[in-house]
């Protein structure tokens, strides 16, 4: 495949766009809500089309990287989503972080229409798409992922985790995990500060300790640490996350009680007024009541 299609060129979008632009790819995009970032990836090369219909039409394949399920469902079925143009025989890549009940459906009604699907939602956030280094989670048949497979290298290292669905499992399984990782840090690192410890060198011990994790060393120094939430994973997105994670549980009848108090500390730090921000602020609910601030 050489010609692709994007259809949803925001935040992760652009960025996986420019790196499909590097690897030769040519790449055809439509606008929805971001004209800015549109014109920056047809600065680089990539063609604008009128809609994801037209997208569809021009591609062979085409990636899908929106925010939930009715964006998915309207990209793919609305009166001009990609399915109106793309020619039986094309592939669709749903790059976007969903439930794998829709995500299943969607792969069901694509195949009556003979055009194969991938569920491959990605972890790595917007630095990792602009160096190409996503982790890529994918769903479906071994033969839809290996003519896929050049496509997703392009972006970062995908591998083929399991059937239709099985893709945004993997996926929610990190959202979990990162979700109650990211209390633990922030409550244990208050709990430190309010008991006046040295956080630099507490810091420095617990890389080494069983308690060092991805957050703690890699992510927070790049967001709280630096005395800022902006930028990184927003916490209305991680929240959407979750609360997708929880139905299904609620659905395979599966208690998840770390997660669903992890839940609504998030949605109390939203309606704080911080839902755009990294979802490290929902230190701001730690702090605040026990008057210190772990980084000054």
């Amino acid at each position: 495949m050489k010609h692709i299609g994007l259809v949803g060129v925001g935040a992760m979008g652009e960025p996986m766009g420019a790196s499909l632009l590097r690897a030769g790819f040519t790449l055809h995009i439509s606008a929805h809500k971001s004209r800015e970032r549109v014109e920056r990836l047809v600065k680089q090369g990539a063609i604008e089309e009128k809609d994801p219909a037209t997208v569809g039409a021009a591609s062979e394949g085409v990636i899908i990287i929106v925010p939930d399920s009715p964006q998915v469902e309207e990209s793919l079925f609305g009166e001009r989503g990609v399915a109106a143009g793309m020619r039986s025989g094309g592939y669709v890549i749903d790059m976007s972080t969903i439930s794998p009940i829709a995500s299943r459906s969607f792969h069901e009604r694509l195949r009556e229409r003979g055009i194969y699907m991938l569920d491959a939602p990605v972890s790595g956030g917007p630095t990792r798409a602009a160096s190409g280094e996503l982790t890529i989670m994918a769903g479906g048949d071994e033969q839809t992922f290996k003519a896929c497979e050049p496509i997703l290298r392009a972006m970062g290292t995908p591998t083929l985790v399991g059937p239709a669905g099985m893709g945004e499992t993997f996926k929610l399984v990190n959202q979990i995990i990162i979700s109650v990782v990211m209390l633990a840090d922030v409550e244990a690192l208050v709990f430190a500060k309010k008991s006046g410890a040295d956080i630099e060198l507490l810091r420095k011990v617990i890389a080494t300790a069983t308690g060092s994790n991805y957050i703690l060393d890699k992510w927070l120094p790049n967001t709280w640490f630096k005395g800022s939430h902006e930028g990184g994973f927003a916490l209305d997105l991680l929240r959407k996350d979750l609360n997708a994670a929880l139905d299904a549980g609620k659905q395979m009848q599966l208690p998840m009680i770390a997660s669903a108090l992890a839940g609504q500390l998030y949605l109390q730090a939203s309606e704080e007024g911080y839902g755009k921000l990294d979802y490290s602020v929902v230190s701001e609910l730690y702090e605040r009541p026990a008057g210190v601030r772990v980084i000054e």
